[in-house]
């Protein structure tokens, strides 16, 4: 038979990807120690986006990546209102959406929109008593997060992304919204110690998750999100205790990155 000059012959003995694939999965794995109370290295800055009026970029060392941007107030339709025209207050929307390449691997559409549904209404509970919304009489606010890149606390990261974005847009806020995500390790639940900040891995193999969301200088809870295997009550109020501390810690980190785009934007003006 004549040999086909046009093709490159592969080799004679080859394997398949996912050979590849699954020994970097393995490697990525692999389990990491570190102090359980220990926050990763966050990175955050406002006021990012030309195109909205707020926005906010926030990423972790973990590899999370998140977008978020804000518009508003807005006239709202009465007929959109729940009460139609006697609606007085403001009302906020929430967007979440998942970037294609988020993540490793793609979900069933349906599952993937059903995830994006439950993080935008939890999104939303954890902004909403932050945001004065009786200052915006038949108002709409929006806030749109896009997950770039999920490595681990992904929700966590939108609540403090968004809440820096609303700011950033000059909505008036009783407080930033400070997200913090935990999780407890596989394992006896009076033995297991909950981890701060987990990482994506840390997630999949968790028995329990815990996403808390706080106002810090008011010392209120605006968010609560748990799932998992169920434990004894003391272990739930030990990682409650460990969410506000981290949130605690994690605020001046905001503050900081919203004062530097307040000077940011002052700085043109003064020239």
């Amino acid at each position: 038979m004549p040999l086909d000059h046009r093709r490159l012959r592969g080799p004679e003995e080859s394997q398949p990807p996912e050979v590849w694939a699954a020994a970097a999965a393995e490697e990525e794995e692999e389990e990491e120690v570190r102090d359980p109370c220990a926050l990763r290295p966050l990175f955050a800055r406002a006021g990012l986006l030309s195109q909205a009026e707020g926005s906010a970029y926030v990423e972790l060392a973990s590899g999370t990546k998140v977008l978020c941007a804000a518009w508003g107030p807005r006239e709202a339709a009465a007929a959109a209102e729940p009460g139609g025209a006697a609606a007085a207050a403001g009302r906020l929307v929430c967007e979440f959406r998942r970037a294609p390449f988020a993540g490793r691997g793609r979900r069933a559409a349906a599952r993937e929109a059903a995830a994006e549904r439950e993080a935008a209404a939890a999104l939303r509970e954890a902004l909403e008593p932050a945001v004065r919304l009786a200052r915006y009489p038949r108002a709409r606010l929006a806030v749109s997060a896009l997950l770039l890149q999920d490595g681990g606390s992904a929700l966590a990261a939108a609540v403090s992304a968004a809440a820096l974005a609303l700011a950033d847009a000059g909505v008036e806020m009783y407080d930033l919204a400070v997200g913090c995500a935990l999780c407890r390790p596989p394992g006896p639940a009076a033995a297991a110690s909950w981890l701060l900040q987990p990482s994506e891995a840390e997630e999949r193999r968790a028995a329990a998750l815990l996403t808390v969301a706080l106002l810090p200088s008011l010392n209120q809870v605006s968010g609560l999100l748990g799932c998992g295997q169920g434990g004894p009550p003391d272990s739930w109020a030990q990682a409650l205790r460990l969410g506000l501390d981290g949130c605690h810690r994690l605020y001046p980190v905001l503050r900081q990155s919203l004062l530097r785009a307040a000077r940011r934007r002052a700085t043109p003006s003064t020239a």
